[in-house]
């Protein structure tokens, strides 16, 4: 390997337009006559594997778990009072799709909080309730990571701080 692997294999990795995921292996493959180093990463919640070049690994979006500190951050955000704006929902729901493929846990924690809906509210839409799952999972599947848990228990945690609020 030309250049040192920021990541190690083993490493739970947050690839922003798929979530949290495992790095399985460093393998060097060539492709078009170019000798490759490339991360082997699992994401078992979708069953996909995805192969990223190390060279580009920060440029396209790989990054480590958030901090304790920075998750504890995106999960006051859920306390917080849902900002929905008075637009057009094809135009939310591309600024929630691009908050969500951002991979920061405060966006994600923004669009969670503002799709939720208590049982005393209305019903949502059915594109609503897709993008809140998306972006309660993705937020979930991070906080388990970090915390050792299940991802249904980090969503259990998630839900019931967005009830207390």
């Amino acid at each position: 390997m030309t250049k040192k692997a920021a990541f190690s294999v083993g490493d739970h990795v947050v690839y922003p337009t798929h979530g949290v995921g495992l790095i399985g292996g460093i393998e060097t493959q060539t492709i078009s006559g170019m000798e490759l180093d490339l991360y082997v990463i699992a994401f078992e919640r979708s069953r996909m594997t995805l192969r990223v070049p190390v060279a580009k690994a920060t440029r396209s979006g790989l990054r480590k778990l958030s901090s304790k500190q920075e998750m504890q951050t995106a999960l006051s955000t859920l306390k917080g009072r849902a900002r929905v704006k008075r637009t057009m929902w094809s135009r939310r729901a591309q600024e929630y799709e691009q908050k969500i493929n951002s991979g920061d846990p405060v966006s994600i924690a923004e669009v969670v909080r503002d799709l939720f809906r208590s049982a005393s509210q209305p019903e949502q839409s059915y594109s609503e309730r897709q993008i809140y799952e998306q972006a309660l999972e993705r937020l979930a599947c991070e906080l388990a990571a970090i915390e050792s848990i299940e991802p249904d228990a980090a969503s259990q945690k998630v839900e019931k701080l967005l009830s207390a609020a």
